[in-house]
């Protein structure tokens, strides 16, 4: 695994996500399994066995955690100094030329992305197309809904 980009925010978020598994979710799936265990025969015991599963998946989702944050390159955006190009971290303001309608997103790493609050990940079709472009440039992005024109509008370093 490479180095993953992430934001100040989204490393924090996952620290946070990473404490609440090992301290609250961990714990919750142990008692459930000695709870399931206290009721006998564990070869027909449904409740063992959602407990054991669940476990395999916190336990699975901790160390994924751990292996980002251990490659992780934090990145704080109110210092990147980018010439006004979008880079990482990046907010820009985008008007789309055929419907006129603007956006603002940031660039961020995937595993802080979040449309709805207009966090694009770093891998998505829209933010590499808009990589390396300045205020006035126009991005061709391939979307699922076909060809889109978005001119970029101005960028941030917030």
């Amino acid at each position: 695994m490479g180095t993953i980009p992430l934001t100040r925010r989204g490393s924090e978020k996952l620290k946070q996500e990473l404490q609440r598994l090992k301290t609250v979710e961990r714990q919750a799936v142990i008692r459930a399994i000695a709870d399931a265990r206290a009721q006998g025969d564990l070869s027909e015991n449904a409740e063992y066995d959602a407990a054991k599963d669940k476990q395999g998946f916190i336990e699975g989702r901790i160390l994924e955690i751990e292996a980002k944050l251990a490659a992780a390159q934090v990145i704080d955006p109110s210092t990147v100094e980018a010439d006004g190009r979008v880079v990482f971290g990046s907010t820009v303001d985008l008007e789309d030329e055929a419907s006129g309608e603007r956006v603002t997103y940031q660039i961020v790493g995937e595993d802080e992305a979040d449309l709805k609050q207009g966090l694009i990940s770093i891998a998505s079709p829209i933010a590499r197309a808009l990589i390396g472009r300045s205020a006035g440039d126009v991005a061709e992005v391939r979307a699922p809904g076909g060809l889109r024109h978005y001119e970029v509008i101005e960028v941030r370093y917030v």
